[in-house]
This record gives C-alpha cells, structure tokens and sequence, in this order.
C-alpha cells in the first residue's frame, strides 16, 4: 500500500511513500484536516540522503504500531528541507531555540493554526541514550493535547510571537569598520587547530566560507597566517578521509576531530564551495595541487551528478548494500559500504603495487576504520592520505614519478572495482541556488584552465558552466513572468524560486560572464537582481528576506543570517552587488549594500565567525573593489599571468578586440580601453575610471603582486 506522497516528485517524500503513516505532503490538505479535526500535526522534516533520516525512517515510520499512533492522534506531514527552505528555517528556528541545537531529521509538533509546541531531531523508537522513545513521546502529547490542549496552544502562541521579535533586529547606525574584520579574525585564531587544521574539535565541517574570509582578509592585509590557516586546512581536507580519493569529491563532514572518518554523504553546495576554495587557494600559492584537487572534484560533478540536459543533481546518499550483501533481498543499507575497502580487496586488486598503495591510503589489515554502533566498519578501512609523494617516495626507495604512476593505476583498479558495487542512492533532482553555486565553480576553473592552456584546446569546465546555465534558463526561468522556480525534476519545474535561489544564480552567472563574457550572462544577472529587489528586500531594515512572505502557511518571514553549509543569501548578494556596481553604474545597489552592512552589522561587530561570507564581502568592501580588463587578448604571457593571479578583490575580463567592441555597448568602462599597439593590454579600473594601460609582465607583476602576501591591488 502507498499514502499520499506517491504522487510527489521529491525524492525524500517518495522514500516515505511506503510508509503504514498516512502521510501527507505540506498543503492545504493537511492543514485543513488539522483544523477540521482539532488534531495536532506532526512535521517530520529530513532530505533524501540524510543517514538519520533512514534510521527514524526504519525504526519508526515503517513500524505499524508506531504509525498506528501517528495516524489516530496527528495529521502527519513530511517535508522535503532542501526543496521547503522557508518551512524548514520556520521550525529549524523554534528546534534551535528550545532544545539548544538542531538537525535532521527535524520532528516537530504544530497546533492546528501550524504554531510549534514541542520538537527536537531523531527519537530512537524506544528510551536510549537519555532519549525518550519515540512511541512514548506520541502517547504523551496526544495524552497532553486533549487534557490540556488550550494551555498547548496558548504556550505555542507565545512561542511564535517571541520567535518573530527575535527578527526585528536594529540595524547598525554606521558600516562596519575595520575592526570589526580584525575581531572576526582574531576569531578564528582563537580556535584554529594548527596541528590538524579546521576549527575547534569534533566533528568538523567543510565551512569554505570562511576560507574564503582568511584568504580575503590575507590579501588586504598581508597578514600570513591566515592564509596559513586556510592552506592547512585545505591540504588536511584533501588528504583525509573527508575526501573520495577514488572517485573525487568531499563527503559531508568529518565526525572526527582528523578529517579521517567522514560521514560519508555528498552534497553539490559543498563541492562547489569548495572548488571555489581550493582555486583560490592555487591563485594565491602557485601551486599545482590545490587546482588539481578542485578539478578533480569536478570531474566527479561532471561524470556522476550532472544530467544529461546539463544541470547539476542533488546529493549522493551516505548509505549503500556492503557489497558483500549486494544479492541479498533483505540487507539493508549502511553507512559507508560503497567507500570502504578490507586490506586484502587492496592486495588483490593492486597486486605489485600493493604495499605502495597500503602506505599511501593507510590500509591496515584489520581494517583502520573505527567501532561503531552499528559494526559497519568492522575489518574495513576508510581511505585517507597520512604521507605526501615525497614522503613515499622516500620510505618506498621509488622516484616521485614512479610512486603517481603507481597510484594512479591504483586508483583506476579501485575505480573500476567500486563500479560493481551498489551504489547509494542520487537525489537527481535540480535546484536553482545549488546549480548557481556549481555554475561559478565551474566557471572559475575555466579562467584557470585558459590561463594553463592552449587557447584552442577544448575547455570542458567552461562548456558545463554554459551548459548550466543554459538548462537553468531554459527550464527554471520564465522570462515573460520574471519568475525563477526553485526545483525540477523528471520533466517538470516547481516551487517558486526564494532569496537564495536568486542570489547564487546570479552569482554563478557572474563568475560564468568573467569566463565567457557574452553580454547575455551579465544582463540576465541584472535582471535577476532587480527582481529579487523587488520580491524580498527589506526597505526598512536592510537585507533580503528569504521568503515573499505571501505564503499563509509559513508563520514567518525570516531572513538568513547565519552563512553555515550554505552561504546566506544576503552575503550572497552582498559580493553580488559589489561585482555589479563595477560594471554597471546604478547607485541604488551601492545605497543597498550599504543597508546590507549595517543590517548585519551587529553581528559583523560581535559575533563575525558567524557570518564569514558577508565578512568576506566586508574585506573586498574596504580593500577597494576593483576591476581588471584585459583587452586584445591573444593567449600570450600577460593572459596567462592575470587569469591564473589571486585577485580577490577584483572582477574580471579577459577579451579579444572583438568581444571588446561586442560589450561596449554594453559595459561603459570598455570605452576608455583599448589594446595599445595591438598588443593585449591590462586595466586596472577603480569607480568607473582606469588606471593607465599596462602591456607587460612585468609592469603587472609590479602593480598587484604575484606571491603570497603581496597580493593586493594598489590604487
């Protein structure tokens, strides 16, 4: 038998849709059977990949007798957080401001007027750990509901207005100076872990926005040690567990303090965060690796997540059959099976390479992976990178060369090997701000990839970006109603597009028209923004809402001021609006991200760590935003040494003589520039005036700086 979540398109409510609970979808419906039968709805929030999910999933909702309860006493709703944002952050807030914490999967109790009265995360089915078992927290509050049901609802009154007081903040009476950034970063000195990079203890997070922030603050300031901290922690990244070393990309996070043991679910937000990151970090230092972890992330992008009309999917479950299980109707899931490997897979699978291979990805014969509830591990090891080539090299008495080319085979056996496993499940479905982020990703390794090679070699980075976009356009945006969708899937765009959706759009197109400057990138970003002007700015207290807030079934219109696994969309939009206004001269952006600023300005000032990607667009605020224009381009030296330089502070364009004469039109700082006796020639522009034209090398070299601590764009 089936409810009623058969017929949805989200994959997280059709795994549901098996389910004995009679479900029902967030709606009218629902809502309206609540109020009809004076019920209490229970919210039970999650996504498709979430391991927890799963659990409570298995435990609870295909257990009988638990959805016997559930379905006399509640009007039970399932939500999809990753396509319901503004339902999610509504209750996410409440979680967080009774229990102390959050997380998924969110179980949360409504009355019928959708006010929240009682929540937290996952309930194991029955009391453990300290928790209260599921089955009895349903007989108490349905017990609780019909003996005291209008003291339920007066509390859960009173709940939501204080939550909506929490969201009329003052704004700062000025903008946020530069001790408010030096206060952010002292921050982050406070609690980096300088022996094994990240900030505090377990577990640890991929947060690339405050990467971002320390390389920043690094190239405004020359400060070394914040570069050093973002280095270490990338390079920790990249060599720990954290990170798919067979088949590219990062998993979730790392439950450990060691970057070893990752929860092991991937995330599109965080592959192109992090792609962004590691590029960042190649610019800045020169060195190879740091752009060959991003490409390798994004050949993962590009061979599993990418559909074949050319947007991104979602997200990889961390759970798959063990392969030893794979013929078994019966097995279930678990955590990890797809990535780990017993020592002797490794010495049948790589044969004289072997003992190599052993010390490279720290394979131990009983397994190095850890004990754990579920003795998913047992004997297995989770592939991570203890020693650099170098350090093999040594202890193994090989040339460096020799050690990559047997790794390299490694991986392939490996590869090939894991391509007859079950695989865990892909969320394919396609979401706006998520692609918008990709977009940029891509769109930035393509200005590597032209600064690295050949002009008239094909550039698969740039073609993904277009390809993106394209889809985005096509099937997500609907130019006559100026309306962006947030979700498609199998055929059909749904779900009107929120702040976020907006702003990493624009975003991505922006990076996409640095790297590929056709005039329609960069006019479709115009016309993004002033809609998502229109639809969610705060005239009165600065900021964009998340939400149009003319939806009566969400209680609040909140604003995003937290830049967690995915940026806000206000630091979003703040580093958008910076980019726009050097191209195109509309004071009302600049007047809007000054609102912005002092929106946030009381946690600019107290609590920066919080906010590091608007933190982020403080430090190109004050630096001086700038942009370079690159005119007459012919793939020669002065091309190759500005497209792959660290300009943190600047936005740029790289263009032959006829892309030049294409966007005058259309950008009116082209119009002073010209390539000085045919040769390309560099400007570096500041509030719509250029600095005079620069046709060498050298002469670049000498006005920004190539190496790590002289970055930084001199007026």
């Amino acid at each position: 038998m089936v409810n009623r979540l058969a017929s949805e398109r989200s994959p997280y409510l059709l795994q549901h849709a098996d389910n004995p609970v009679d479900w029902f979808p967030w709606g009218d419906e629902a809502i309206e059977k609540a109020r009809r039968e004076r019920k209490p709805i229970f919210l039970s929030i999650g996504y498709s990949t979430c391991h927890w999910c799963h659990v409570m999933a298995h435990e609870s909702f295909e257990d009988r007798a638990v959805a016997a309860l559930l379905n006399e006493h509640f009007v039970p709703v399932k939500v999809d957080r990753e396509e319901r944002p503004d339902v999610d952050r509504v209750y996410m807030a409440f979680v967080q401001a009774t229990t102390g914490s959050g997380g998924w999967p969110m179980s949360v109790w409504l009355t019928p007027e959708l006010q929240p009265f009682f929540g937290g995360t996952y309930f194991p089915v029955d009391s453990k750990w300290g928790r209260p078992g599921f089955g009895d927290i349903l007989r108490e509050i349905a017990r609780v509901w019909v003996e005291e049901g209008a003291q339920v609802v007066e509390s859960a009154r009173g709940i939501t207005e204080r939550l909506a007081g929490r969201e009329r903040a003052t704004p700062a009476a000025g903008l946020p100076g530069l001790a408010a950034l030096e206060r952010t970063s002292a921050g982050f000195r406070h609690t980096f872990d300088a022996r094994r990079g990240g900030f505090g203890d377990a577990p640890k997070f991929p947060r690339p926005s405050e990467l971002l922030f320390l390389l920043r603050e690094h190239a405004r300031t020359g400060a070394g040690d914040l570069a050093d901290m973002a280095l270490v922690t990338l390079r920790a990244m990249a060599r720990g567990g954290i990170r798919d070393h067979i088949g590219g990309g990062f998993h979730r996070y790392s439950v450990d303090g060691d970057w070893r043991v990752p929860h092991f679910e991937k995330m599109l937000y965080d592959q192109a965060q992090l792609v962004l990151a590691y590029l960042e970090a190649g610019a800045l230092t020169g060195d190879d690796f740091f752009v060959e972890v991003a490409g390798d992330t994004l050949q993962y992008v590009m061979r599993e997540m990418t559909d074949p009309r050319g947007g991104f999917h979602s997200a990889e479950d961390a759970d798959s059959v063990p392969p030893e299980r794979a013929t078994d109707p019966h097995a279930h899931p678990a955590e990890g099976a797809f990535y780990v490997w017993r020592a002797d897979e490794i010495d049948s699978l790589c044969g004289a390479d072997a003992a190599l291979v052993r010390l490279a990805f720290g394979i131990e014969t009983g397994g190095n992976a850890p004990s754990d509830p579920q003795q998913e591990f047992v004997g297995k090891n989770i592939l991570h990178m203890p020693y650099t080539v170098d350090d093999l090299a040594t202890r193994t008495g090989r040339t460096p060369e020799a050690v990559r080319s047997a790794m390299a085979r490694a991986r392939m056996s490996l590869f090939d090997a894991r391509l007859t496993r079950p695989r865990p499940l892909k969320d394919d479905k396609i979401l706006t701000s998520w692609n918008g982020l990709m977009i940029a990703a891509f769109a930035r390794m393509a200005r590597m990839w032209r600064g690295t090679h050949a002009a008239d070699e094909p550039d698969p980075y740039l073609q993904a970006a277009r390809s993106a976009a394209a889809f985005v356009r096509d099937h997500l945006w609907r130019a006559e109603t100026l309306t962006l969708l947030r979700r498609y899937r199998l055929g059909h765009a749904e779900i009107l597009g929120y702040c976020e959706d907006y702003a990493s759009l624009i975003f991505g197109l922006l990076e996409l028209f640095q790297a590929d400057p056709d005039p329609d990138w960069l006019q479709w970003a115009e016309t993004l923004q002033r809609r998502q002007d229109a639809l969610f700015w705060d005239e009165e207290g600065g900021a964009w809402f998340s939400t149009t807030g003319t939806d009566p079934h969400v209680l609040l219109r909140l604003k995003e001021t937290y830049d967690g696994a995915e940026p806000a969309a206000s630091s979003v939009s703040a580093l958008n609006l910076i980019a726009l206004s050097g191209w195109l001269d509309e004071p009302v952006w600049r007047d809007r991200l000054d609102a912005t600023f002092r929106a946030f300005g009381p946690m600019l000032e107290t609590m920066g760590r919080g906010v590091p990607m608007m933190a982020a667009a403080l430090s190109v605020y004050h630096a001086g935003p700038a942009q370079v224009l690159l005119v007459g381009a012919s793939d020669g030296p002065l091309e190759r040494v500005v497209l792959t330089g660290y300009l943190p502070h600047a936005a740029l364009l790289v263009l032959t003589e006829s892309q030049r004469v294409a966007l005058s039109g259309v950008l009116p700082l082209l119009a002073a520039t010209r390539p000085v006796e045919g040769r390309a020639t560099v400007y570096l522009c500041r509030h719509f005036a250029c600095q005079p034209p620069m046709t060498s090398v050298a002469e670049w070299t000498s006005t920004v700086g190539r190496s790590a601590g002289d970055v930084r764009l001199d007026s």
